[in-house]
């Protein structure tokens, strides 16, 4: 049988508790076989953030679109529009903008990943006359200088402004797993 042996900072003073389940079954915890860190969930970044002002778009022109209101950031990883993990890992990252009253065929939602596309979104496209292009997908980052942006574009021939709420200028992320 093997042992749990715990190890740590010989001027600690926390504890560890290792609770046995409240039922009358039995539980497995099974642990990688590999060293690392087992992340809990105080340890996994998160953040979620939308606009409370629009971003003009210029025709043509991927455009960085702003975020001034955190729903959440766990870690204090997100600033100045941008989210820049402290823990290296695989990031679903998400995010989405509505604009208004456009006839541009040429629309997309992309993650920058430190300054280039990354992931670009599918299926924008316009109802009348309004756009809501998406995009979401995992990227790695290293949790030290990598960070992620969401770009806008439109080719409508005009600057369109986008809406902002929550629901038409958002941008989340949650670390899926570590490196």
């Amino acid at each position: 049988m093997s042992s749990l042996i715990p190890s740590g900072s010989a001027s600690g003073t926390g504890s560890m508790s290792l609770v046995a389940p409240v039922t009358n079954s039995n539980r497995t915890v099974t642990l990688p076989d590999a060293d690392g860190i087992i992340m809990v969930s105080s340890a996994m970044p998160a953040f979620s953030a939308y606009a409370s002002s629009g971003t003009s778009l210029t025709s043509n022109t991927a455009t960085k679109l702003l975020f001034d209101t955190e729903l959440f950031d766990t870690n204090n990883n997100f600033a100045s529009s941008r989210f820049t993990p402290t823990v290296a890992g695989y990031y679903q990252i998400s995010g989405g903008f509505l604009a208004g009253l456009l006839t541009s065929s040429n629309n997309s939602c992309s993650i920058y990943k430190n300054g280039s596309v990354n992931l670009q979104g599918s299926g924008c496209g316009v109802v009348s006359g309004y756009i809501r292009c998406n995009v979401s997908g995992l990227v790695y980052l290293n949790g030290s200088t990598d960070y992620v942006e969401l770009y806008g574009l439109q080719s409508s021939g005009a600057s369109v402004t986008t809406f902002f709420s929550q629901d038409s200028l958002w941008f989340n992320g949650s670390l899926v797993r570590s490196a």
